[in-house]
């Protein structure tokens, strides 16, 4: 599946966008000013409890919030 499959995926599972996904885990205090603060096991633990995500799809929003990836990467 692509970076941009992963995404769509998961908009429509949750209705959360990827800039929702950095709003929240700023909020969180997993971000600050756009750079990650935590490791991948605190994101992906939070995106499977709070929104039941599967792993490969946490680690999707956690390349978002690292930086590796952005809503324009396939």
């Amino acid at each position: 599946m692509s970076f941009q499959g992963y995404l769509k995926s998961i908009h429509e599972k949750t209705g959360k966008t990827a800039p929702d996904f950095r709003t929240m885990a700023e909020e969180k205090g997993f971000t600050e000013g756009g750079e990650l603060k935590v490791k991948a096991t605190q994101i992906t633990d939070w995106l499977k409890q709070d929104f039941e995500l599967g792993h490969g799809h946490a680690m999707a929003i956690y390349a978002l919030l690292k930086g590796i990836k952005d809503e324009n990467s396939k």
